[in-house]
């Protein structure tokens, strides 16, 4: 290693895993008259960069050796491809794509791209952390087909701003080799994936989306990568990014690699990937995805299949230090920017301070509102208990919660969220205003997958285009409806436990200065309600416009319009 690497990149904080700007040195920076290429391969015995400007020759430019390896290459820029060749210590050779590669060929290729992401002159923007959080989850590539970035920009934000979403969530844009993970087994960390076009592309695709006045939260997956040979597996001929030991370093549920929580550089290298995605992109906010996964040892092992911490716990530490380290420095660095957790573990704390043993995460996915909510509607009309239903207040204030209707729960044979519903056509088509109902006037923040908002029949299918030609517009209509009063009358309370409930046959909610009355049942109940804000059973929404309390309808209204 040479001292130009060293005046570039502060080794000792990289070694500290406090090295948060390591995407500024690492991978392939666009210098004067070349580029820089520098990579960590501290087991390798010789590294070269191989490309289009070297015939791809595996025994050409070798770099300085050491735990960093670092290569200048004249002549070439922004567009070049190249790989990294690695020659292990037992005469192994590896190629391997940039871990720190702004962007990537289009899959099935692997090569990375020289690419410069700093620059973007963005436009003005407020994030939008303390506001109203109505989110729509969307996969880029089913949403619609055959849209770029930049088209995806225009019609996405156009159709968010319509429905009144506040945020759109995007199932992982990160780079990904195969279509079928729907983004969820990353290879590029620090690349937004070819599929919809360029890196600057998906900036502008960012930066419109906030002209629209849309915020933009990404998938962020810190828990495992794939065992692709192109990628992070056994990156230098060892165990670098990974735990060496199976028992914590493979995932059997995904047949993927965990990352190495307890290596300070591994830590660094996310964490760097997390801020990078907030820095250059102008990034709203990020969804860690299965957070059980990173903070227990034994998830998805049977016995034997684990290693305890050395408390002899389930808890995996080092992990839970990074998740509380990642959490820190983005509220320094970043304020206004949201940290959510799609977390199904048991951990209590994930969304509460540091200083009272929390995670520091801004909100969390309220899995079990979600099951107990699925519990409810999925049953036939006569085996409904609203005690199923009131539970959830339970526990509605433990956390900072978003509800979610997500993915996750409109495949894999578990139905559309139409499909759920008990009842004829027209019964179905009730309970899914019923269940959005719930969902906007529950306490916590909002979240809906693409297609419920139109009363997708079908289960979501990643390769498919959303039925767009058998969209139901009053379900539309409804969701946007409940978003406008949510953002302007309703979002404040979220958090406020002071909500109250009773079981009159229907169910009465009282929240702040509005009152829901939801009839989950097929009776009819005779309550003359005025000063009414929305009534699910509204002819626009589909409904059949009756009035008082009919059967599967919620009304919403202001406390003074009971008569």
């Amino acid at each position: 290693m040479d001292g130009t690497l060293e005046g570039e990149i502060n080794l000792e904080l990289f070694n500290a895993g406090r090295h948060y700007e390591l995407y500024k040195f690492l991978g392939a920076q666009v210098r004067e008259g070349g580029v820089q290429f520098s990579v960590w391969a501290p087991h390798a015995k010789q590294v070269y960069v191989v490309g289009e400007f070297n015939d791809w020759q595996e025994r050409t430019h070798p770099m300085d050796g050491g735990a960093v390896w670092q290569l200048f290459v004249p002549d070439i820029g922004v567009g070049t491809h190249y790989k990294y060749v690695i020659e292990t210590q037992e005469g192994h050779i590896l190629w391997k794509a940039d871990p720190f590669a702004f962007q990537a060929q289009m899959r099935p290729e692997t090569a990375s791209i020289v690419a410069v992401v700093s620059g973007f002159e963005w436009s003005p923007w407020e994030f939008l952390g303390e506001g109203p959080v109505s989110i729509y989850e969307v996969h880029l590539g089913s949403w619609k087909k055959g849209l770029n970035y930049l088209q995806l920009a225009k019609e996405l934000g156009a159709y968010c701003q319509k429905l009144g979403f506040t945020h759109v969530e995007l199932l992982p844009v990160t780079e990904h080799p195969l279509d079928e993970s729907w983004g969820y087994q990353v290879s590029g960390f620090f690349a937004p994936t070819a599929r919809f076009g360029t890196p600057r592309e998906f900036q502008q695709f960012v930066d419109h989306m906030h002209t629209c006045g849309i915020g933009v939260i990404l998938d962020w997956v810190p828990g495992h990568f794939p065992t692709d040979g192109f990628g992070l597996a056994q990156f230098d001929g060892s165990y670098l990014y990974e735990y060496h030991d199976e028992r914590l370093g493979f995932h059997p549920e995904w047949n993927t690699h965990v990352f190495d929580y307890g290596s300070p550089r591994v830590r660094n290298f996310l964490i760097a990937s997390a801020l990078f995605w907030l820095d250059y992109y102008h990034i709203d906010g990020l969804r860690l995805d299965a957070v059980e996964s990173v903070i227990m040892r034994d998830y998805a092992r049977g016995e034997n299949e684990w290693i305890p911490n050395h408390m002899g716990g389930r808890e995996n530490l080092e992990a839970i230090g990074f998740l509380r380290q990642l959490n820190t420095i983005v509220k320094e660095r970043f304020p206004g920017r949201l940290m959510c957790a799609e977390d199904s573990s048991m951990f209590y704390g994930v969304t509460h301070p540091l200083d009272t043993n929390g995670l520091a995460f801004d909100l969390k996915w309220s899995l079990g509102w979600m099951h107990d909510t699925f519990d409810f509607f999925q049953a036939d009309f006569e085996h409904r208990d609203l005690k199923k239903l009131t539970h959830t207040f339970d526990y509605a204030f433990n956390e900072k919660f978003i509800l979610p209707l997500s993915h996750d729960e409109v495949v894999h044979e578990k139905k559309s969220l139409r499909e759920k519903m008990p009842g004829d056509k027209i019964q179905k088509l009730a309970n899914l205003r019923l269940l959005y109902a719930w969902m906007f006037f529950f306490p916590g923040r909002k979240l809906l997958f693409m297609g419920s908002e139109i009363a997708q029949k079908s289960e979501w299918a990643s390769g498919e285009q959303l039925p767009w030609d058998d969209a139901d517009l009053g379900i539309s209509h409804l969701v946007g409806d409940f978003n406008q009063f949510y953002r302007h009358r309703l979002y404040k309370t979220d958090f406020d436990a002071s909500i109250t409930w009773e079981e009159k046959g229907y169910l009465q909610v009282k929240r702040a200065e509005f009152v829901g009355l939801f009839n989950f049942s097929l009776n009819a109940y005779d309550i003359d309600v005025k000063n009414q804000i929305l009534n699910t059973d509204h002819s626009a929404y589909g409904g059949l416009g009756r009035e008082k309390l009919p059967p599967l309808t919620a009304i919403i209204y202001e406390q003074t319009g009971l008569s």
